[in-house]
């Protein structure tokens, strides 16, 4: 690198004397590892056999790198020096393209956004747009259940090995493996598997808990602030309920405008599938039993979808795997492919319905509707008790890493639904077959007995037999509602109306089924419970009750907009790939 620091790559060269392409892959998981199959990816030796000359590369203190680790700080220049290098090694005709799952695919987009001149293309996978927004937080609330299992079982445990302190990492490794009794350990500040007094071991994560707004710590990362600065196509591959699927979505259309190049702005593909993110949901990774009822059409093509883009852009092959703006998306309810030139998607009727109910906080008056027509007459809001020492339990979500450690995937929420703190707000059962396709926004006018506190939204499909599935979720911490970067307190019973972004879902919501949106204040583990006291977010194991007052009258007509596909095009039930 160019203060001196080495890293370590493995380098896999095809058996062929004519200069080929070079594919990297800069990873913190382990350079032998290199996110092979069944998680993700074919072996190196693979894609080396179509003749590339194939590099995966530990990062700056992690594996065999030298240096020391801290999680997004040097990727940039590292990023930029790694591509140049790769382009010289004997044997290359000095195209790189880059790939890699997660961090992996946070690795190709900062080295992308320094424009190293040897980069040609990129194909992150499962990988957001911001390490604040959508990584870290969502909202404004910590991303409890990815943030600290992930730290500790991975990178704070491979840094540790890499520096040589195998205490450290044997000590990380059993916290680690018995993560969920160390979720509930308050305050964040004092976390002890990461050692707070030791600046060794992780004081990144405590510069995480410190910096709880979108502040110039997080935005000196960010890749939606920085579009402009990519010149290159971009193959992205998601999944519905992947723990970064909102921030890949945004890095799609933030580059089909923004980007920094016509060539850029012209090839970019998102690729959404019906896959978690570790195993991508399917046969061998843990996941929900309804992630699967895709069938064989619900695998990821992204062996050989990526290695068609390769020969594309890095070879010269006319296999018309891009040339316009494409989005490839699963339909989870019909097990169909279908094909779009913009997202959202540029047909989507944006539908409104609106909240309405009984007011109370019996059985019956946790059940609302889900009305077409704005209220008119005067309605008693609903109410329920929020307790931060009882929150309500993750049933599926957009967590991470794994099914075993993070909530992900589609869950019946039954149980959930049954808490007197959870509100339901259900259709009538639908005539025709509807596609739910893009984000949700719901629009909630509420007030608070707390001087801060969370509001949480489900989208769920209800089967005529009662079913219920959670298609995606969302929340809002009460001091973000207007601005990330700049929280602000709220007024005590004063009713505000706050947006909570559902991340995006593909769904068939078959004739005779209902559409409904769950209501409630915490979602746990997937998120820290706002402990409602207003003080700084992570400095004190303080918490306070509070009251919540969900209103839906003429003067706050609490909604939700729903992204209605019209019917017409039937999709594929295999992935198109290119010829």
């Amino acid at each position: 690198m160019r203060d001196g620091v080495v890293l370590k790559a493995d380098v896999y060269r095809p058996q062929s004397a004519d200069p080929v392409p070079v594919i990297l892959m800069r990873t913190q998981y382990g350079k032998a590892a290199a996110q092979i199959q069944p998680s993700r990816y074919q072996t190196p030796d693979w894609f080396a056999s179509h003749c590339y000359l194939v590099v995966v590369q530990d990062i700056r203190g992690q594996g065999a790198s030298a240096g020391t680790f801290v999680e997004f700080a040097n990727d940039r220049t590292d990023g930029y020096d790694s591509v140049e290098w790769a382009a010289a090694l004997p044997g290359s005709n000095g195209k790189v393209g880059m790939y890699g799952s997660s961090y992996v695919g946070a690795t190709q987009w900062l080295a992308a956004v320094e424009t190293p001149p040897h980069l040609t293309t990129i194909v992150p996978a499962n990988t957001s747009s911001d390490y604040y927004d959508g990584w870290t937080y969502d909202g404004g609330a910590f991303r409890l259940a990815f943030v600290e299992p992930w730290a500790m079982e991975t990178i704070a445990t491979s840094a540790a090995t890499n520096r040589g302190d195998t205490g450290t990492a044997k000590q990380l490794q059993a916290d680690g493996a018995d993560y969920s009794r160390w979720l509930a350990f308050r305050p964040y500040q004092q976390f002890p598997p990461m050692h707070p007094g030791d600046p060794a071991v992780a004081p990144w994560f405590f510069d995480w808990i410190r910096h709880s707004t979108r502040d110039d710590y997080w935005k000196q990362w960010s890749i939606r602030d920085r579009y402009s600065a990519v010149k290159v196509p971009v193959l992205d591959m998601e999944g519905w309920y992947d723990a970064f699927l909102a921030g890949g979505v945004e890095n799609f259309s933030g580059m089909v405008a923004r980007g920094g190049s016509d060539d850029a702005r012209r090839n970019q593909r998102l690729v959404i599938g019906p896959w978690d993110h570790v195993g991508w949901g399917r046969p061998g990774s843990h996941v929900s039993a309804p992630m699967l009822d895709g069938g064989p059409g619900g695998n990821s093509p992204i062996n050989e979808l990526m290695l068609a883009w390769y020969d594309h852009f890095l070879k010269g092959k006319d296999n018309q795997v891009s040339g316009q703006p494409r989005v490839d998306y699963f339909v989870m309810g019909a097990n169909r492919w279908k094909t779009a030139d913009a997202w959202p998607l540029p047909n989507t009727r944006w539908t409104t319905y609106y909240l309405s109910g009984n007011g109370g906080s019996s059985a019956a008056g946790r059940a609302g509707a889900l009305t077409a027509d704005a209220p008119k007459d005067p309605q008693q809001p609903d109410h329920y008790y929020y307790d931060p020492l009882n929150p309500v339990p993750s049933a599926g979500g957009h967590s991470c890493c794994g099914a075993s450690s993070g909530p992900q995937g589609p869950f019946d929420q039954y149980v959930v639904e049954q808490r007197s703190d959870v509100l339901t707000y259900t259709t009538e059962p639908l005539a025709t077959d509807t596609e739910i396709t893009g984000p949700t926004d719901v629009k909630l006018w509420a007030s608070s007995t707390a001087p801060d506190t969370d509001f949480t939204a489900k989208l769920v499909a209800v089967a005529p037999d009662g079913s219920s599935i959670n298609l995606n979720n969302g929340i809002i911490r009460a001091a973000f509602r207007e601005s990330l970067d700049k929280p602000t307190p709220i007024v005590p019973g004063q009713p505000y109306q706050y947006t909570i972004k559902i991340w995006p879902s593909s769904y068939l919501i078959k004739a005779g089924s209902r559409i409904r949106v769950e209501i409630s204040s915490s979602d746990y583990p997937q998120y820290a419970p706002n402990p409602n006291t207003g003080e700084p977010f992570g400095q004190s194991a303080a918490t306070q009750g509070a009251t919540q007052t969900i209103l839906h009258d003429a003067d706050h007509p609490s909604s939700v907009v729903l992204p209605i596909i019209p019917a017409g095009d039937n999709g594929k039930s295999e992935f198109p790939l290119p010829r």
